[in-house]
């Protein structure tokens, strides 16, 4: 059976990369979002409420709470934990040393700590979705890194500690869980763009950041967006069990599915980390032979001898067959699926309804839940053998202490994540164990598991809505706002902006699909506009002397909605097309009756705490000055310069990595004998080290 050391490595990078992409992109945003001055100052949300220091901690978890000894507010505590961050997590990514459990706890109790202050700008799933997987890289991660190699541990895994494959069949589990809910929701949600398989006829420029290629992806005729309407469906339904499929040849055909997903999504939209932290997910479907860590060393693949070996090989390949043509034949069934030769096209349509797929959801979610269970005891079996052949006493006491806090660890989070995973059928959520439930309430603050379903909901059927912000210093003559990432020139093409996140431009699409009261935060936008602040007005125009506005604040600010389309072909000069459509925020300046009764409302006056004053600590000033560095960048060449050094690193280290100690091939594809070794140096050799090798999310995905 292959092993898992390299998928497993590649998981601990991507992991670190995903960590230092989310704490670089908040860093940028921090000052006004968080501030003393910013949007929702971060100094309201933690706020000593009389009890034991630990209590505060386990019910309000961030490291946050000791800033004040440091001498910072909580906006600069902020600052300097997604810095500390940020840097912890370029070096897990650089450094194989770094790749630690502690490492990654750090940087798991940096990002919960950031979320507990976030408020609305951090209750993103793929924030929750970080989370969870960060916490799963701390069992994943070793406790010592073992000697440098450029092979993994051979088959049966000597060298290996049997627990190892346990935390990681958790990650296979968190992919199922977030695929196969994600494309379930499109359908219980009732949505006619998913039934009536046009969503993605809308989803390119309805989507709230696309990117240049989402606009030819929006003109693709409308049976190809109809198509792959249902490969998504198949990509996020159908493939997910075979992530515990037994054949590897299965496994593999479903990580390319999921990949082929991700990177369209990639292309097509500005998605910040979440595809990247999908894509590392998806490596838990992977092995070292597939990644080239059992090469065979180029002698043909010899057929089995045995007959019952040639029996077993040829069951499993009509069982992968039939598999395929369950698939296809379950797709042109439940699809309509119809070739117009004529037209040169594909028809398509749902041929089941609501209440079918409803009862089909019903018989299939408590047996993926045993799927589940079923592949999880194989795992700790597997595990229990490998254990029996661990050679010597202490090492056999050893790793068997290992293995029962790893298999007590992992079948409590699986437990655990039952629980959000049943939300999407109420009827399998009620008949949980009841234990199961009371261990989820008891850990649901550190989001050790959540429940997912992207794109729940088809925004925007009748075109897209956008809140535009105007402002104006007689209260006649209004100049638009416009915000460097979200559309609103018409003329200006959409952006490019991943893996970073502006989490405000993220808001404001959000505050576009309902009225300003179901955004407080609006309001707040509002006064730090009149009041001419100016990490605000970075966060809307990074380039100040591009703000209309910035010599002298403007004496009014108000908000139109409009409807954007993309423009038709030809159209030159345009990328988007809009219509107005009503007043969304009226107009108002400041010490206005209705922007101050608006502030009252939603308890952004917050007169109860003093005013935050500088700090002139070591630390504060040190924070400054960093900050000052970086103010002339954006946050996308930021993540950009970032990434980039990553590569020149790892291209670097490739050159300077020390040869393979063994010996190259011979002609005819045979390897010449290694030279022996003196048999207490193989002994050592051979004693490898000891290593480990939201709740659902807080707010739902509102529409998509």
């Amino acid at each position: 059976m292959a092993g898992s050391w390299f998928p497993r490595r590649l998981f601990l990078q991507g992991v670190a990369a995903a960590f230092m992409f989310a704490f670089a992109s908040l860093y940028t945003q921090i000052p006004g979002l968080y501030g003393p001055d910013g949007i929702l100052p971060a100094r309201r949300t933690l706020r000593p409420q009389g009890k034991g220091r630990w209590q505060q901690l386990w019910e309000t978890p961030t490291l946050l709470w000791e800033a004040p000894r440091l001498g910072l507010d909580t906006a600069q505590g902020l600052e300097l934990l997604s810095l500390l961050a940020t840097l912890l997590a370029l070096g897990a990514l650089l450094l194989r040393p770094l790749r630690h459990r502690l490492v990654y706890l750090l940087l798991w109790a940096a990002y919960l700590s950031a979320c507990q202050v976030g408020q609305v700008f951090l209750y993103f799933q793929w924030d929750s979705l970080l989370l969870e997987t960060g916490f799963l890289a701390v069992l994943v991660a070793p406790l010592r890194q073992p000697p440098h190699r450029k092979q993994a541990p051979q088959g049966g895994q000597t060298g290996a500690s049997p627990h190892e494959g346990l935390p990681f069949w958790l990650v296979r589990w968190l992919l199922f869980r977030l695929m196969f809910a994600s494309g379930v929701v499109k359908l219980t949600s009732h949505c006619p763009a998913w039934w009536g398989l046009t969503a993605l006829t809308y989803h390119y420029e309805t989507q709230c950041l696309p990117t240049p290629t989402a606009w030819l992806a929006h003109h693709l005729p409308v049976w190809l967006h109809k198509l792959s309407v249902v490969a998504t469906f198949i990509i996020e339904i159908a493939v997910p069990p075979l992530f515990f499929a037994p054949i590897r040849r299965l496994r593999l055909a479903a990580f390319y599915s999921q990949v082929l997903l991700q990177v369209l999504i990639i292309i097509t939209g500005n998605y910040n980390f979440f595809n990247l932290l999908t894509l590392v997910l998806t490596t838990s479907l992977l092995d070292d032979q597939h990644l080239a860590a059992e090469p065979s060393h180029g002698r043909p693949k010899k057929m089995p001898t045995s007959w019952p070996k040639a029996l077993l090989a040829a069951l499993s390949l009509l069982l992968e067959l039939a598999i395929y043509g369950l698939l296809a034949f379950g797709t042109v069934h439940y699809f309509g699926l119809e070739v117009d030769w004529q037209q040169r096209t594909v028809l398509s349509r749902t041929t089941f309804t609501y209440h079918q797929f409803s009862q089909w959801l019903k018989t299939v979610t408590l047996p993926t839940i045993w799927l589940g269970v079923a592949s999880l005891t194989w795992e700790l079996l597997t595990a229990l053998w490998r254990w029996t052949q661990v050679q010597g006493w202490l090492r056999k006491l050893c790793t068997a202490v290992q293995l029962s806090f790893f298999s007590t660890a992992t079948v409590a989070l699986f437990m655990i994540s039952l629980v959000p995973y049943s939300y999407m059928e109420p009827g399998t959520h009620g008949r949980l164990w009841t234990g199961a439930h009371r261990l989820f309430g008891a850990v649901e603050h550190l989001q050790l598991a959540n429940s997912y379903g992207l794109f729940r909901r088809m925004t925007g059927l009748g075109g897209r809505p956008e809140v535009v912000l105007e402002g104006s210093y007689d209260g006649h003559h209004w100049t638009e706002i416009e915000f460097m990432y979200k559309p609103g020139n018409v003329s200006r093409p959409p952006p490019v902006v991943a893996p970073h996140q502006p989490r405000l431009a993220w808001q404001m699409w959000f505050a576009a699909l309902g009225p300003h009261t179901h955004s407080p935060w609006f309001t707040s936008l509002v006064l730090r506009l009149l009041q001419g602040q100016e990490p605000v007005i970075r966060l809307i125009q990074s380039q100040v002397d591009r703000y209309p506005f910035h010599k002298q604040p403007p004496t009014y600010v108000r908000a139109q909605r409009y409807k954007y389309w993309f423009s038709q072909p030809g159209e030159q000069g345009r990328w988007w097309r809009r219509q107005w459509v009503e007043e969304f925020f009226p107009p108002v300046s400041l010490g206005d009756p209705t922007l101050e009764t608006l502030l009252r409302q939603f308890g952004l006056q917050d007169k109860s705490l003093p005013r935050a004053r500088s700090s002139s600590s070591t630390v504060a000033q040190a924070l400054h000055w960093v900050r000052t560095q970086l103010s002339h960048l954006e946050a996308p060449p930021l993540l950009w310069g970032l990434l980039v050094a990553v590569g020149a690193v790892r291209v670097v280290q490739a050159l300077l990595a020390p040869r393979s100690l063994q010996s190259p091939p011979i002609k005819g594809g045979k390897h010449r004998p290694a030279p022996k070794k003196d048999s207490r140096a193989t002994c050592a050799q051979a004693t490898p080290a000891l290593d480990s090798c939201n709740s659902h999310s807080r707010t739902p995905w509102r529409e998509k």
